[in-house]
């Protein structure tokens, strides 16, 4: 069995089957955390790309037991409230702690701001912005309870500092999610719990990486490939299209770890420069 700096504590991840919640609960897993991992597994209708599924939730099991490490998975929609909290309830009763939190679940669609149909609207607010006010909800008796503080971490963007064209609703959630962090820390530090976002450049996953997102950006072609939408990402002032979910990953194990033990109330951004 592995060590590192979160042994013997134990982890929340959200939107954990696949993508960048699969690569947060692995890394957090190698670090010695237990995880709980939650994800819909499940369509939302107005996503323009297919989301994760059961299939993918177990393997997200398969790959941190084999990393010696325990899991309890559930099929959860970060838009319940009573959904979220029973199921962290019954989590922390089994695994007996909860140390730190990846509020990680997103989705995203696409069209402008007067275009956007009420339903694509909803569903992101509910998901990016609500979803993540559940989650932290659900998470703080069990920080509190512990009484060692604790770590939170919402995964924003950044669009959470600065504005996207044909993204509205995701600008606004993840702007919101970066507020909600800073009044969490004031809230929270009092109690050693600590609270930040990630904000990163576009990230290689399946929300990024699917043909919907080839269209926003080369909308000038048919069929837009893979390779079409690099070439018209902007570079960062690092001269890179984008990031890798393991980026992302590392400075979240760093943030929820004792390493970061007097960093609150902070965005830090990965890949862009604001």
């Amino acid at each position: 069995m592995m060590s590192g700096r979160l042994e013997h504590k134990v982890a929340l991840v959200t939107g954990a089957a696949r993508g960048q919640g699969r690569c947060n609960a692995i890394r957090l897993a190698q670090e010695g955390a237990d995880i709980i991992a939650l994800d819909i597994c499940a369509q939302i209708s107005s996503v323009p790309f297919p989301m994760a599924t059961r299939a993918d939730l177990g393997e997200t099991v398969k790959e941190v037991k084999a990393l010696g490490r325990r899991i309890v998975a559930s099929e959860t929609d970060v838009r319940d409230l009573g959904a979220v909290e029973r199921t962290v309830d019954a989590a922390v009763t089994d695994l007996g702690r909860l140390d730190a939190v990846s509020v990680n679940a997103g989705i995203t669609s696409i069209g402008r701001a007067d275009e956007l149909t009420p339903l694509q609207w909803q569903d992101v607010i509910d998901v990016n912005l609500t979803g993540a006010w559940h989650t932290v909800r659900a998470s703080i008796p069990h920080l509190r309870a512990g009484g060692r503080g604790g770590a939170i971490v919402i995964t924003s963007s950044a669009a959470g500092l600065r504005a996207i064209p044909n993204m509205s609703h995701y600008v606004a959630a993840k702007h919101g999610v970066v507020g909600l962090m800073k009044a969490l820390a004031i809230e929270l530090g009092p109690e050693k719990i600590r609270v930040n976002t990630v904000n990163p450049y576009t990230v290689s996953t399946p929300m990024a990486n699917n043909e919907a997102m080839y269209r926003l950006f080369r909308p000038d072609l048919e069929n837009p490939t893979e390779d079409d939408f690099m070439e018209a990402m902007p570079l960062t002032v690092l001269q890179i299209p984008w990031v890798e979910p393991i980026d992302i990953s590392n400075v979240i194990a760093f943030l929820v770890s004792d390493e970061a033990r007097y960093i609150t109330g902070v965005a830090v951004t990965v890949g862009n420069a604001i």
